[in-house]
């Protein structure tokens, strides 16, 4: 997972310094839309989890689809976000399949950022399709480098190729850090005695074992606020900030 992050920080300064070195100034012509559908769907690319201000690991890409749900080709699409956020490109014709990707590249503050792509019908009524990434501060991508090396293992029911879960093979299963239902629910103060002191410090598992003599409190306090901005539903508290707002 580390290495997999790394690569992502990698590839994204090069999008960024590309980006950079091809712009060229002048009028952009306004793009003609051949086609009309009545429903825009997200294809691939929502719930990416980066860091602020780089480009996310994998493309965004939309669909328009007609009244049946066909496909619909030379359809325009226009995305938009809060400031600071970008597109690559803002806007565009979709392709045979129907579909339209962009490059988006999060803003400067950590949050949770609310997208939004829009096209039109035959009859110019607008169609929106929301959609949501995170972008983590530095205690969050501090957190989210502990949560691999730590916690994934067996928070995380998914295995990748970098790391095989643990999940399925324990009797009590941990919680997914994004399981907001549940952590929510639990203030501060229980997450770093959990955290610190193990399962038994809430009367939870004992398969959850004590970090207070492997993590700093600095470090316990950047996996809690990973573990708030990732939170689905989202977690809500005085003074956070929302990156939509």
């Amino acid at each position: 997972m580390m290495n997999r992050w790394r690569r992502t920080f990698f590839a994204a300064s090069l999008i960024l310094v590309s980006a950079g070195c091809t712009h060229k100034p002048g009028a952009v012509a306004a793009l003609k839309p051949t086609g009309f559908g009545a429903a825009l769907v997200e294809s691939s690319g929502g719930k990416q989890i980066g860091p602020t201000g780089m480009v996310l690991a994998q493309p965004l890409v939309v669909q328009v689809n007609d009244e049946q749900g066909t496909a619909v080709t030379g359809a325009l699409v226009e995305f938009s976000g809060p400031a600071g956020a970008s597109f690559d490109p803002p806007s565009g014709l979709t392709d045979s399949s129907g579909q339209l990707s962009t490059n988006v590249a999060l803003g400067g503050t950590a949050g949770r950022y609310q997208f939004a792509a829009r096209t039109s019908t035959k009859a110019q009524k607008s169609v929106e399709l929301k959609i949501e990434e995170i972008a983590l501060g530095y205690q969050e991508q501090v957190g989210f480098q502990l949560d691999s090396k730590y916690c994934a293992r067996c928070h995380d029911p998914e295995s990748t190729p970098e790391r095989v879960s643990n999940h399925d093979n324990l009797e009590v299963k941990p919680h997914p850090f994004t399981e907001g239902d549940t952590l929510n629910k639990m203030s501060d103060a229980e997450l770093i005695a959990i955290i610190g002191h193990g399962g038994p410090a809430l009367n939870k598992s004992a398969l959850m074992p004590p970090y207070g003599y492997t993590l700093s409190k600095t470090e316990i306090e950047a996996l809690i606020a990973y573990i708030r901005l990732i939170s689905d539903p989202p977690y809500h508290a005085s003074g956070m900030v929302y990156a939509q707002k």
